[in-house]
């Protein structure tokens, strides 16, 4: 073939015919080593208003990922048409190459390789061409791979143990695989400790099957110990990830370690207590396992006052693995100096910046008498005719000392009314600051809900650790296929580990300083379930709470704060606030007089709505603002959207491309006007020209009679064409399925009206895009 012939092949005609074929000369197993055409994150999703979409434009996509074994990527390649050199995917290889933590990358026209090897001697190049017969077989890149990851020789049975697959052909993701890999390496380099943090609803419990799998069949280990600190989290676990372990598991009750398991589930509170008869870890010994799990690190067994901590010092010489979404530091609780900095690092900001969790927006709502404070008049006494102190209440006091009835009333209904104007049955989460402060909430929301609550008294539910009748509908709030109840209020319990799926509308009425329990709450509305529609969660804020997300500590690295030492005195509580009580819940503060006040009103004086900018940061970016970013992102000025859009044979096409972005005309129109059509909405958005209704544009083609070329019925479909335009834009135009369908029927079949009426397929295309060129004139937008 020639370069000429070449030149004029697509992207995958040069990946079949050249790339393929030399991958696989050079030994790479086209079933087991090369995969083609690797998804890698989806592209992250964007909010506006109430509607979501995907920007499939910063989705990450590799052409080849090769594996030495499957689940063990080593190398990138970049595939581009033979109009572009040989190198110019590299820096899309080395990206991919990344965050996949790989050494080698490499990028190809179809006549020759660009490599890059990251382990490079000094004095080799980094980068270089090679031949396309010149292609490095699998040993070679493997070898590459074990040293820029420091793995021994003889630890390389342990790496390759394969990945648990079951029948559905599922695999872990990207940053799972590097996880788990990463985990795998650290236990064959004999660390003892090992720390993985990964974000609320990245799949922790998953990944870790797939590690506990890997080293129980490599025989590395024999006795586990998963240790959570709820129960619902252990029974969850038991049916659905650790499924496969089948008759060798068992969670542990009735304060009985049976030694004939080997894959243990247990509660902390389970298996220790504050007395040496609780302590029923010691019943075995301490070598009985090999391998301990914690989930939820970060709420306390690496404080050294930790009654958890009493676990994991008795079976010392077991490896020890940290699981959290937030690892805790701070002066006296640090998860990094006990098990040592994380072996890999999975951020929220990530997880969403690559698509696989949700974004949120967030409301933020002032009330009068948290934003300026209330100060009683003299001698005003409360609900119970006592005395109230004198002196101005403030944000921070409300519902902790103050109660003021009608503010929860105010909150209350402020919910509603945002649950009615989009799903009243959307699954919501109302954080309180105490017990009494959650019930009270639960009382406001039947009362502000109405008939919903009258309909069915589990609408609403105060799910808190003093609450039986609470905690019995726990199961059924996460139920993905359960609708009651729709709302739990709380104060502690669902901070942390309820996998509540279908949650969106996060609401807190709760003074929140501890970064980690921000992190946590948070982490309750980030999972994505297509199948019930939820993209994005929104945040309702009465406390400005989410002036956290300012904090650079949000979504940063943790640091180590403080490393004890020897000689340091006993760890006094933790100032950051008290940890989560796990299943008690009690947070009821004693020896504080709370102040009950009726009859003060209260109003909302300021409410703001905020998005998930690009960046990171929130911002009160409108949907038009958002989407005229956009358009000019693809097209500079008007002048060249213009162009391109007449060059179009099909307009779809630049629909479409737009739409990758994240614009959705149909949410656009909801805002500008739901006459104009997609053609109108990009000029007036993106360049502030005056706008024509579809109905105006037709009206304006039919005025310049230029269907007089045509005859009587070519004329009749066109004027159809025009009509059908006004009523459903450009869409319909370019889709011939359009002649199925009346008045269009009442003329002919499709295919007698495309060749009698016009003379063949090409010349009613013809047809089409003039009448295109009519419809949008370049004066008329102007």
């Amino acid at each position: 073939m020639n370069s000429k012939e070449k030149k004029q092949l697509s992207e995958t005609d040069i990946c079949d015919l050249f790339i393929t074929p030399a991958i696989k000369d050079a030994g790479w197993d086209p079933y087991r080593q090369i995969r083609r055409e690797v998804t890698l994150t989806p592209g992250p999703i964007v909010v506006r208003g109430n509607i979501s979409s995907r920007n499939k434009k910063k989705k990450k996509f590799a052409d080849y990922v090769l594996s030495w074994e499957p689940g063990i990527p080593v190398a990138i390649v970049e595939a581009k048409d033979n109009n572009h050199t040989i190198s110019h995917g590299m820096q899309q290889a080395l990206g991919y190459a990344e965050i996949l933590d790989l050494p080698n990358a490499f990028s190809s026209n179809g006549d020759a390789f660009a490599m890059h090897n990251k382990t490079a001697c000094e004095g080799e190049d980094i980068e270089s061409e090679i031949a396309l017969e010149h292609f490095p077989e699998p040993n070679t890149l493997w070898q590459r791979y074990k040293t820029y990851r420091g793995i021994a020789d003889e630890n390389q049975e342990l790496i390759v143990q394969p990945y648990y697959t079951d029948v559905s052909g599922k695999e872990p993701r990207y940053y799972q695989i590097e996880a788990i890999n990463h985990t795998i390496e650290a236990v064959a380099k004999g660390h003892k400790r090992i720390l993985l943090v990964m974000a609320t609803g990245t799949g922790k419990t998953y990944t870790t099957f797939q590690i506990i799998w890997r080293l129980w069949k490599a025989k590395e280990v024999r006795r586990v110990l998963f240790l959570v600190d709820r129960n619902i989290l252990a029974d969850q676990t038991l049916v659905n990830d650790f499924k496969p372990f089948g008759s060798v598991m068992s969670k542990i009750k009735n304060r009985k370690i049976d030694p004939s398991y080997e894959i243990h589930l247990a509660l902390y509170q389970a298996i220790t207590g504050p007395d040496e008869a609780d302590k029923i870890f010691k019943n075995v010994s301490p070598d009985f396992f090999d391998l301990i799990v914690i989930d939820e690190c970060h709420r306390g067994s690496a404080a050294d006052d930790s009654a958890w901590r009493e676990i994991l010092e008795y079976f010392s010489n077991a490896i020890q693995l940290g699981l959290t979404a937030t690892p805790k530091e701070t002066k006296y609780v640090s998860s990094i100096s006990y098990f040592g900095e994380p072996v890999y690092t999975y951020s929220l900001k990530q997880g969403i910046e690559d698509g696989f969790l949700a974004p949120y927006k967030v409301v933020r709502i002032d009330i009068d008498k948290d934003l300026y404070g209330w100060t009683p008049p003299p001698g005003m006494k409360d609900d119970l005719g006592n005395d109230i102190e004198q002196r101005t209440y403030n944000q921070i006091d409300m519902d902790r000392i103050l109660i003021l009835n009608q503010r929860t009333k105010l909150v209350a209904e402020r919910v509603m009314k945002y649950l009615n104007a989009t799903d009243p049955f959307a699954k919501t989460i109302i954080f309180c600051e105490d017990i009494d402060h959650a019930e009270r909430m639960r009382k406001a929301i039947v009362n502000a809900a109405g008939k919903l609550a009258k309909d069915n008294p589990k609408y609403v539910m105060r799910i808190t650790g003093d609450s039986v009748e609470g905690k019995a509908e726990l199961d059924n709030f996460i139920d993905s296929e359960k609708v009651f109840p729709v709302i739990a209020t709380t104060s502690e319990l669902l901070t942390t580990g309820v996998d509540a799926k279908t949650c969106k509308l996060i609401v807190l009425d709760k003074t929140i300083s501890s970064m980690t329990t921000f992190k946590q709450i948070i982490g309750r509305g980030t999972r994505i379930e297509e199948e019930y529609n939820k993209y994005f969660f929104t945040i309702m804020d009465f406390k400005k709470a989410t002036e956290l997300f300012k904090d650079p500590d949000f979504d940063g690295e943790p640091v180590v704060i403080y490393e004890p030492g020897e000689g340091d005195d006993p760890v006094p509580p933790d100032p950051d606030g008290p940890d989560d009580p796990g299943d008690d819940d009690i947070e009821e503060k004693t020896g504080v007089y709370k102040v009950t006040v009726s009859g003060v009103p209260a109003k909302i004086v300021a409410e703001r709505i905020e998005y998930l900018g690009p960046d990171g940061t929130l911002i009160t970016e409108s949907y038009k603002d958002f989407t005229r970013k956009q358009i000019q992102t693809e097209f500079a000025s008007l002048d060249e959207f213009l162009k391109r859009w007449n060059d179009s044979n099909k307009k779809q096409v630049i629909v479409d491309l737009l739409e990758e972005h994240g614009i959705l005309f149909d949410n656009l129109a909801e805002e500008v006007g739901k006459d104009y059509g997609i053609f109108d909405l990009i000029c007036h958005i993106a360049y502030d020209q005056p706008p024509l209704t579809r109905k105006e544009r037709a009206l304006n083609v039919k005025k310049r009679n230029y269907f007089t070329k045509y005859g009587e019925q070519a004329r009749a479909v066109l004027d159809a064409l025009l009509e059908t335009y006004a009523d459903e834009d450009i869409g319909s135009l370019e889709n011939s399925k359009i002649l199925k369908l009346k008045p269009f029927s009442d003329l002919g079949t499709p295919v007698e009206i495309i060749n009698q009426f016009f003379g063949g397929k090409s010349q009613y295309q013809s047809a089409i895009q003039e009448l295109e060129q009519e419809l949008f004139k370049q004066e008329q937008s102007a």
